[in-house]
C-alpha cells in the first residue's frame, strides 16, 4: 500500500499564466495491523493539469461528437487524466514525469515537486447554472503489474483579459546578467506574471463620479452618484442617492448585485431561450421623507469575474427597483420648541407605481491569496495548507 499526498502551500487559487506549484509525497507506511512490512516498488508518476467543460443538455446544444473510449486497462500505462470524468476536456497540458521505478521502504517517505504553467488561453474557474469549468491536477501512478491510480486536486483559476503572455525564458549562459542584482531578487521569475496583473488591477483604484437623473413617466424621482463602475473581488460597491431634488415621492427602493450567464446564439437550445441571472447581494431601504442617502455592496471573493467564450457569456450588473407613490405625501414637521410629545402615523393605503433600472458594472479578479481561504474544498489541511491524499494498493 503507498500514500499519495498533494498539498499546495500557496493556496488552490492562480492566475492564468502564473506558475503553479505542488509538493506530491509517496509514503510506504507501517500498518499497526501487520505483523510483517515490506518494500514496494513504484512504476512511475506523472502530473498534469485540465480543464473539464460540463453543460446543462436542456440549455446548451454542442455538436455531436464521436464516441470515445474511456476505459483504461490494468496493462496501460497512458495517464489520461480526465477518465472517469463527466464532460468534456478543454485543454490539458502535457504530463510531466514525476520518477520512474521508485523503490520505498517500510515507513520511507519521498516528496517531488510540481510546476507548471497555467495556460493563458482558457476560461476561468466557473459554475453556472449552465455552463461549467472546473480546473484539477490530476496525479497518475501505478505499482508493477497494477492498475493506473489518480489523485484529483481541483483549484481555481482566474483570468484577467489583457494580460501579456509570459516571455519564453531564456538560457542561463546567454541570458544578460545585472551584477548590482542579487542572486535572490533575480530568481523571482515566476513572481512576474503575478505582480504584472496587480499593476493592471489598479485600474479599478481610479474614481471618477458618474451622476445618473433617477426619473419614471411621472417626474424625476433621485440623483444617483456611483464613483466608480469597475470592482476587484472583495471591493465593496458603494453609492449614495439624493432625493431631495425628486419631484416624485420615493417610498422604498432595493439595490441587488446580479450576474447574466447568457449561451452564444449558435449554442441555444432554443430560440430565444432566456439568460440566467443570479443575484449576489442585496441591500433594502425605507425612504420616504429621506433627504439622502447611501448603500454598500460587497463583490464575493468566491464568485468569478465577467469572461467571454464561444459558448458563454458573463456579464454583471446593479439591479435597482423603485417604489414611488403617486400622490404627493405630506411630511409632518416638528417645531424646534415644541413642548408636547406627537406621534405620526403612515397612511393605511398608498397608490404606487414600481420600476426597474440595470446599470452594467466589471468584475474583475483579485489577488489569488485573498481568495484561498474562500475557494478550499472540503479536505483536510495542516496549517492552512490543503491537502490532498490517495491510496495506491
Amino acid at each position: 500500500m503507498i500514500e499519495v499526498v498533494a498539498s499546495m502551500a500557496r493556496g488552490p487559487v492562480f492566475l492564468a499564466g502564473e506558475v503553479m506549484e505542488c509538493l506530491i509525497t509517496f509514503t510506504n507506511p507501517i500498518s499497526h495491523l501487520s505483523t510483517s512490512a515490506s518494500s514496494e516498488m513504484l512504476a512511475w508518476a506523472s502530473a498534469q493539469i485540465h480543464c473539464q467543460f460540463h453543460a446543462s443538455e436542456s440549455r446548451v446544444a454542442l455538436p455531436a461528437q464521436g464516441t470515445k473510449q474511456d476505459v483504461q486497462a490494468e496493462s496501460d500505462t497512458v495517464l489520461i487524466p480526465s477518465r472517469g470524468e463527466g464532460g468534456q476536456c478543454m485543454l490539458d497540458t502535457p504530463p510531466k514525469i514525476l520518477f520512474c521505478d521508485l523503490r520505498l521502504d517500510p515507513g520511507e517517505s519521498r516528496t517531488y515537486s510540481y510546476s507548471e504553467v497555467v495556460p493563458n488561453d482558457g476560461p476561468p474557474s466557473f459554475r453556472g447554472q449552465s455552463v461549467k469549468y472546473v480546473y484539477k491536477l490530476t496525479i497518475g501512478c501505478q505499482r508493477v503489474s497494477s492498475p493506473i491510480k489518480l489523485l484529483r486536486v481541483p483549484f481555481r483559476v482566474l483570468v484577467l483579459h489583457g494580460m501579456p503572455e509570459p516571455p519564453f525564458p531564456q538560457d542561463e549562459e546567454v541570458a544578460p546578467s545585472n551584477p548590482f542584482l542579487e542572486e535572490e531578487e533575480g530568481g523571482r521569475r515566476d513572481d512576474r506574471p503575478l505582480e504584472r496583473a496587480l499593476d493592471m488591477l489598479t485600474i479599478t483604484s481610479r474614481r471618477c463620479p458618474h451622476l445618473f437623473n433617477i426619473t419614471n413617466m411621472r417626474g424625476k424621482v433621485a440623483k444617483f452618484c456611483i464613483f466608480k463602475t469597475v470592482y476587484r473581488l472583495g471591493e465593496d460597491i458603494i453609492g449614495t442617492f439624493d432625493f431631495s431634488e425628486g419631484d416624485i415621492p420615493c417610498i422604498q427602493y432595493s439595490v441587488s448585485l446580479q450576474s447574466e450567464e447568457e449561451i452564444q446564439q449558435g449554442y441555444q437550445r432554443r430560440p430565444g431561450q432566456s439568460i440566467n441571472v443570479t443575484g449576489h447581494g442585496r441591500h433594502l431601504e425605507s425612504c420616504l421623507h429621506t433627504a439622502s442617502t447611501h448603500f454598500s455592496l460587497p463583490v464575493p471573493l468566491n464568485v468569478t469575474p465577467g469572461f467571454s467564450t464561444d459558448i458563454v457569456t458573463l456579464r454583471w450588473r446593479l439591479h435597482f427597483e423603485f417604489v414611488t407613490s403617486r400622490e404627493p405625501m405630506e411630511s409632518h414637521n416638528v417645531l424646534q420648541n415644541q413642548p408636547e410629545v406627537t406621534v405620526w402615523t403612515g397612511a393605511e393605503h398608498v397608490d404606487v407605481d414600481t420600476f426597474s433600472w440595470d446599470l452594467p458594472i466589471k468584475v474583475l479578479p483579485t489577488n489569488p491569496a485573498l481568495t484561498s481561504y474562500v475557494s478550499q474544498p472540503s479536505l483536510h489541511c495542516l496549517t492552512g495548507v490543503p491537502v490532498y491524499s490517495t491510496i495506491c494498493r
